[in-house]
């Protein structure tokens, strides 16, 4: 009662309304096992759609276990899972000795991430292990205009470097002409200069004298006179164009590109680069923060050359013209291809840089630990850069370099990294599909999924291709079913079981809470490796749960149901050869002619009739599951009559819409349902320790499995 202290009119909100019961969700399902790539580690992380679990997990190609080719039967079970009608699906993906792997998932030369380093100074590394993580990385280089350039000029700054093309050059214009005969000119002379005052320094390039011949370029004196050089020369520069990015600098990377060998090597004082048709270098300022005019190309960069060279940008106005193009690589895209260089692209990164330090840099838009959810389950490689070293040449000395100097005839030069030593290990056992609780680095496993309270479902069909540890993975998959308590295990036979056989391994296991399902299924192989492949039917099975779920309602038994994808099964089973599995709690998959393929069974392994159907257990967990959720209010409500009466008709109304539903068998509500919460189910005991009990009793519905209908002959009435 709340407080009145000075005179006034005061509100006061109430409730005349009992409080509602809410159902909740029976579809949620959950998928253990190995997958190509994903997450190891952590909450998962729910996939909606099959191309969302391709995204995160990889695709339906091979694994490989110790060197030997193994179907992905987990993705296999994810897309039949989604193909026959499931909705929500968390994927914890695992590997041989998960639980001693390290945060990027590495188990030393076991299972590890594959990974291209240079000289320790940049590594690229696949965020998570296995053979997929084997990845090519393409570069993009944002600045794709060409930026060379030339234009002439008849005023030349002071000191600048210019090509100069001159003929009929006379006596007059050279400075001191003693070292060269008078005969020989007129000369024509074709060179790279540089102004100095009112003359041209001639530092590299030839000429010829008035007969054509050549002239020894070392004997002619180091100037011309600029004003008395013949109306006919040219002087040219050679300009870069500001690209889209940003002014250029001194150090930005570039490439150089020819459309054609050219030898230039008599302008540039430098030895010709052979027949090289693509080269990459840096552009440098002489002297120091003065205009770009130096392209230095390192060795390191350019596969193939003698030394690191130095060329005058001035130099390349000899090239013919168009032969040249001069592209800025300093801001680039990045694809990630699997399945090699021509491999399709999974995975892109946007605007990255190859400076350090930067928001957009290699290592903090790569980075190893993602700080968005989002990117730690896709971000699918990582980048670590040293404190020291020269990004841009370690990038360069990842690429491959025959991709670059062969360029392709419509891609051009490509920038291709490729990754290497991934390693999916050998095939996981019991203990990985157990998993473990780690706090720091997070679950494994099966226990991956205790923190998800939604999960109805749970499937492993990967383990029913290991014989050695199958037993034990059920095993696993009943004490988590039972630990979580509303949860129901599928488990799957192993291929090409004997009637026999099925029926030992079956007689290892008594719950109300797992359902054992045989034979597998054939299905049309999706990867195009094989015409066809066989797998288990885990998956196919939990997606039917939901469409059923959804179609009809929890209470409607999970059989007499099409199994979408199915070419046939594996054994066709008869109506003999069931009347051996059924008694034994062993769902068939069957055939009929004009029925198609069908599932032909709906029973628990629990050897106690109140439990021996799959819908009723289903269904007594979604009533026990929603009335524990929306009953917490009740806790620490004084317990007496009111409470318990709010309590009933809580409860009441929430059973009667079941009943109003179709979801419990009785012609009227007292047939179909009772429920009590009073003295008659308390004793003071409970009262003074705080508890308040509520028996509430429900008629189920049971599936009607065996069908019969009694004729007999009838005499006609006289």
């Amino acid at each position: 009662m709340p407080e009145y202290l000075a005179p006034g009119v005061f509100i006061e909100e109430t409730s005349f309304r009992h409080k509602s019961i809410e159902g909740v969700g029976t579809s949620v399902s959950s998928l253990v096992g190995p997958t190509r790539t994903g997450p190891l580690r952590g909450t998962p992380e729910v996939v909606t759609s099959f191309n969302q679990f391709v995204r995160t997990f990889g695709d339906l190609d091979d694994l490989d276990f110790a060197g030997a080719s193994f179907p992905n039967y987990t993705a296999l079970a994810a897309r039949a899972f989604f193909d026959n009608g499931g909705k929500q699906l968390f994927v914890s993906r695992i590997i041989n000795d998960v639980n001693k792997t390290d945060v990027k998932g590495d188990l030393g030369s076991a299972v590890r991430a594959a990974l291209a380093s240079a000289d320790s100074t940049l590594t690229f590394r696949s965020r998570f292990p296995g053979v997929m993580g084997n990845y090519a990385l393409e570069i993009h280089w944002k600045d794709s205009i060409n930026l060379f350039t030339t234009e002439k000029t008849t005023t030349p700054e002071a000191d600048e470097t210019l090509f100069l093309s001159a003929t009929q050059i006379l006596k007059e214009a050279k400075v001191n002409a003693a070292t060269l005969d008078d005969a020989k000119f007129p000369i024509s002379v074709t060179a790279l200069v540089k102004r100095q005052g009112n003359n041209l320094a001639l530092l590299f390039g030839e000429a010829k004298d008035k007969d054509g011949k050549d002239v020894d370029f070392a004997v002619l004196d180091s100037k011309l006179v600029t004003a008395k050089l013949p109306e006919t020369s040219t002087l040219a520069r050679v300009l870069l164009k500001k690209p889209v990015t940003g002014k250029l600098a001194s150090g930005d990377a570039v490439e150089l590109t020819l459309s054609a060998e050219s030898d230039i090597s008599k302008f540039t004082g430098v030895a010709h680069w052979g027949s090289r048709k693509v080269l990459r270098g840096s552009l440098s300022a002489a002297p120091a923060n003065g205009p770009i005019n130096k392209l230095l190309l390192p060795k390191i960069m350019n596969d193939g050359l003698a030394a690191d060279l130095e060329v005058p940008i001035a130099a390349l106005a000899a090239l013919p013209a168009g032969v040249a193009t001069i592209m800025v690589q300093r801001n680039f895209d990045l694809d990630v291809h699997s399945g090699g260089i021509n491999g399709e692209v999974i995975y892109s990164r946007g605007n990255l840089t190859t400076a350090r330090d930067q928001a957009n840099s290699l290592d903090k838009a790569l980075p190893v630990s993602p700080e968005k959810r989002e990117d730690q389950l896709n971000q699918l490689i990582s980048c670590e850069i040293a404190a020291n070293g020269d990004v841009f040449s370690a990038l360069n000395s990842l690429f491959e370099p025959g991709a670059i100097n062969s360029p392709d005839p419509l891609k051009g030069p490509r920038y291709l990294i490729t990754l290497t030593g991934g390693s999916d290990g050998n095939m996981p056992n019991a203990a990985d599909y157990a998993g473990e609780v780690d706090e720091l680095k997070g679950n494994t496993g099966l226990a991956a999924l205790e923190g998800i309270e939604d999960i109805s479902i749970v499937m492993t069909p990967a383990a029913a291709a290991h014989a050695i540890s199958h037993k034990a993975v059920v095993m696993e998959l009943q004490k988590h079913c039972q630990k979580m308590r509303y949860r129901i295990g599928i488990a799957d036979s192993r291929q090409g079981m004997s009637l026999g056989e099925v029926r030992a391994f079956r007689n290892d296991f008594d719950d109300s809470r797992l359902a054992f399902y045989h034979p597998w299924v054939v299905i049309a192989d999706p990867t195009g490796q094989r015409n066809e492949l066989t797998v288990p039917p885990a998956g196919f099975i939990a997606g039917i749960y939901v469409r059923t779920d959804v179609e009809r309602g929890v209470h409607k038994s999970p059989a007499n149901e099409v199994v979408l994808g199915a070419l046939r099964f594996e054994q066709e089973i008869n109506k003999f050869q069931q009347e051996l599995l059924n008694p034994n709690g062993i769902n068939c998959l069957r055939s009929f002619p004009g029925r198609g393929h069908r599932v032909w069974g709906g029973r628990t392994l629990s050897s106690d009739p109140e439990w021996k159907y799959i819908n009723v257990r289903r269904y007594f967990l979604y009533l026990e599951r929603s009335i524990e959720k929306s009953s917490q209010w009740a806790v620490f409500e004084p317990n007496g009559e009111a409470l318990w009466a709010n309590i009933r008709s809580t409860v009441e109304d929430f059973v009667f819409n079941e009943w109003k539903s179709g979801r419990l068998l009785g012609g009227t509500p007292k047939e179909a349902y009772f429920v009590r919460c009073d003295r008659s189910t308390m004793t003071q005991n409970d009262i003074d320790n705080g508890r308040m009990v509520c028996v509430v009793g429900v008629a189920a519905l049971t599936p009607a499995e065996f069908v019969i209908f009694r004729i007999g002959q009838k005499t006609a009435d006289a």
